[in-house]
């Protein structure tokens, strides 16, 4: 194997080689033009490190000119953290208070965007240098042109030196996924109408590379550390269509068109086709972003037909039951319930494409968007502003059991305190310890501890390499010179290929060599690097253990009983709306959206503690697969009351007392799975145990066959379609149900390792109700 070939395995897409060779050559002209031409030390280290920071600590995706939008906007505000952090750098309190304020903002901000959370450290590191390099505010123009220098020069090096290609994997994963499901459609209702050995044989192997597209789709949406949501409106609404799709493929495995029932009729089926159409062309809109939406918006028009012609076909097959023969009519309505299970599942299947075709024509709208049209801010028509929808993340991380609130709480004091100890202390360079404390603060105690030692490791690698090239070398900087680019080159690319304590070692070299150039004062430079990342390290190291010293498992274990009480939760208010009696308040009452917010704030939080777990090292008692299986059920669960909903925003009936009867007795059992689903939560929580599953009850489903006899003496009428719904309100339920059972096995698992922590702490009362958990 070359040795190309092994640096790929290591760097996907050489991206770690295409910054450090980037900044191998932009930092040392900088930092030459700042030393032998301008003449001025603090320009040439603003310079340098800066474009450092702008080219190694960053690396923006998407098309080039939304990737140059996203660097300019990060000089712009480093810029302003180089001057704010130049005049609040004394007293010492000020410039404490102040770190932390703006570590705590721009490590909150992250949640936001993706694009915002990947400049943290960027940003962090030069309002470090400015806030801790002593200075007096007439250094701020000198500190302030280096920086500026170095973004204006990072804008033409990302576009000319080896530009990356357009990276958009979850579009692209997007796109094929939903190519795929739509030839599992056509194969589906192909092998349905004629099953032969063939059409068989095609549909398992396009149920296979489905499965395999959506695994690859959910791969692609947590492979990296931040949920790829920036406040674009393609990127937003990209994001919004990962569940849909994944309950879509859950849908199909769900139960086949093509079993052993008998075969659809032809209503059913030309759903199916029609659904399929409108997938496979959204997919080729995906993949392309090119072509008239207005061929999207005819097949979508087409699939909304076909389902009007199913849910007549549909009313026409209603069993005649007379006032006088309704009881014993009872297995006629029976096998009428049965068959409307295809339907059902027509029903919800095109809606949910129907949901992901109108993410499909908006992000298409949205690129479209003339270079004018985005500069003033206009987008299409029902899309939220940027605006609110960075309030609407935001807000769902205003809450204590957030991961990231707390993340960024312990960052800004990590922070704020290494700046007040190096005031303390009077070290030397105190930049160095709040570069420590950066290096090392990660999601937890434990972890922080591991990267601490690395951290330690390389910077004593980087040291003794340092330190051993300049009493070597002595007072002649020429070979510093000629040294620096590749030292910045190794410390781009070392913690792809080797590790990050070679990263380490590399930084620290490079920044030892940088000093002696400047300002040559032999290997003691490296002793007060040693001294001071130690300190940023204890610092990291106890703030960790102060403030939530838990581990990324714990964290996710309470995201996951907060996602599943408030899925449960807004299930239990779409059932209500839907089925409460014509007149009641719940009926009158808006849709519940109070509850469906909740619900999208507590997947957004879950969202980012299985981001944590993801990355968090060391052995896993709860494997990934089942983490996946509950957050799987979390989205389904959520999206099903989405679906109830949507099923009952276009009901018109008037008020019947037959159809209340119906209706109390799918709500019943509604609120009986909505209570399992709280349970299951609060075992989560590490109180309780998750309960069996429920049996099917069939008592219940003999009480609705004999309600909706009842409800069929009124005729085909308003009544009858209230029927339907009803019906397929009891099919939705009857899918949370059914969910139980990829749910039973891993929540058990989680909920042991939680109950035993909550036992090692104290925290378990016998019979107390943990204090987030609400009675359904």
């Amino acid at each position: 194997m070359t040795v190309l070939h092994s640096l790929r395995a290591r760097d996907a897409g050489l991206a770690a080689l295409r910054r450090s060779c980037r900044a191998g050559i932009v930092a040392p002209a900088l930092f030459a033009l700042g030393v032998e031409v301008i003449g001025n030390p603090t320009v040439a280290m603003f310079s340098a490190f800066g474009s450092i920071t702008l080219l190694l600590f960053v690396d923006f995706g998407g098309p080039l000119p939304e990737r140059l939008a996203a660097q300019a906007s990060l000089v712009v505000l480093g810029a302003a953290l180089v001057c704010l952090g130049t005049l609040c750098a004394k007293p010492g309190w000020q410039a404490a208070l102040t770190m932390a304020l703006v570590g705590f903002g721009v490590l909150f901000s992250g949640v936001v965007s993706s694009v915002i959370a990947g400049t943290a450290n960027s940003l962090l590191a030069v309002f470090s240098l400015a806030v801790m390099l002593p200075g007096p505010v007439s250094s701020l123009p000198d500190r302030l042109a280096g920086y500026l220098i170095a973004g204006a020069a990072s804008l033409p090096a990302i576009a000319l030196l080896w530009p990356a290609p357009v990276r958009e994997p979850l579009r692209h994963a997007m796109a094929r996924a939903c190519a795929l499901l739509a030839e599992r459609l056509r194969a589906e209702v192909d092998c349905a109408w004629g099953s032969t050995a063939d059409s068989r044989e095609a549909l398992e192997a396009r149920v296979a590379a489905s499965a395999a597209a959506v695994g690859a789709l959910r791969t692609s949406f947590f492979g990296s550390p931040y949920r790829p949501t920036g406040l674009t409106t393609a990127t937003r609404m990209l994001v919004r269509m990962v569940d849909e799709v994944v309950r879509l493929e859950e849908i199909l495995v769900r139960k086949s068109l093509s079993g052993p029932a008998a075969p659809p009729d032809a209503a059913v089926c030309e759903v199916m086709r029609a659904a399929a159409g409108l997938l496979g062309r959204g997919a080729d809109q995906l993949r392309t972003l090119e072509g008239d939406v207005e061929g999207l918006r005819l097949a979508r028009e087409r699939l909304r037909d076909t389902r009007v012609v199913m849910e007549r076909a549909v009313l026409h097959s209603l069993p005649a039951v007379g006032a006088t023969d309704a009881r014993s009519q009872g297995p006629a309505v029976a096998g009428f319930i049965g068959s409307l299970e295809p339907g059902f599942r027509a029903q919800e299947m095109s809606s949910a494409i129907h949901s992901i075709s109108e993410g499909v024509e908006l992000v298409v709208a949205a690129r479209d968007r003339r270079w004018w049209e985005r500069v003033l801010g206009r987008r299409p028509a029902g899309v939220p502003s940027a605006l609110s929808a960075a309030q609407e993340r935001a807000g769902a991380h205003i809450e204590p059991h957030s991961v990231w609130l707390h993340n960024s709480i312990r960052g800004a004091v990590a922070l704020g305190l290494a700046v007040f100890l190096a005031g303390c202390t009077g070290v030397q360079n105190s930049f160095w310890m709040v570069s420590g404390t950066i290096a090392v603060l990660r999601s937890n105690a434990l972890l922080t501890g591991q990267n601490a030692v690395r951290a330690l490791l390389g910077t004593l690698v980087g040291i003794v390499v340092g330190s051993g090239l300049i009493f070597v070398l002595g007072p002649d900087t020429t070979m510093f010179w000629v040294l620096l680019p590749p030292a910045i080159v190794f410390t781009g690319l070392a913690p792809a290929a080797i590790s990050f304590a070679a990263g380490q070692a590399g930084f620290t070299a490079a920044l030892l060599i940088m000093f002696n150039i400047i300002a040559p004062e032999g290997w003691t430079i490296g002793l007060v690097r040693f001294e001071d990342i130690v300190l940023g390290c204890a610092v990291s190291v106890g703030v960790g253990l102060l403030f939530w010293p838990r581990g990324a498992g714990a964290a996710l274990g309470q995201a996951l009983a907060e996602a599943f009480e408030e899925s449960a939760g807004h299930l239990r208010r779409s059932i209500e709306y839907g089925l409460a009696p014509p007149g009641a308040p719940a009926r009158s009452a808006p849709t519940p959206e109070d509850a469906r917010r909740d619900a999208a704030a507590a997947a957004r939080r879950l969202d980012d503690a299985f981001r944590g777990f993801l990355a968090e090292r060391g052995t896993k008692n709860v494997t990934p697969a089942d983490v996946s299986a509950l957050m799987t059920a979390v989205a389904v669960l959520r999206l099903t009351a989405d679906a109830v909903l949507e099923l009952w925003e276009r009901d018109d009936t008037g008020p019947a007392d037959e159809h209340t009867a119906a209706r109390a007795e799918v709500l019943r059992a509604g609120l009986r799975v909505c209570r399992w689903y709280q349970e299951a939560a609060r075992a989560l929580s590490g109180f309780g145990e998750v309960p069996e599953k429920l049996p099917r009850d069939e008592t219940a489903e003999g009480h609705l066959i004999a309600m909706v006899s009842r409800a069929l003496v009124e005729g085909r009428g308003q009544g009858a379609s209230t029927v339907i719904r009803t019906i397929w309100t009891a099919d939705h339920i009857d899918v949370a149900q059914q969910l139980q059972t990829s749910v039973v096995g891993p929540a058990r698992t989680a909920a042991a390792l939680r109950h035993r922590r909550n036992v090692s702490t104290g925290r378990t009362v016998g019979g107390r109700r943990p204090p987030h958990t609400r009675r359904v």
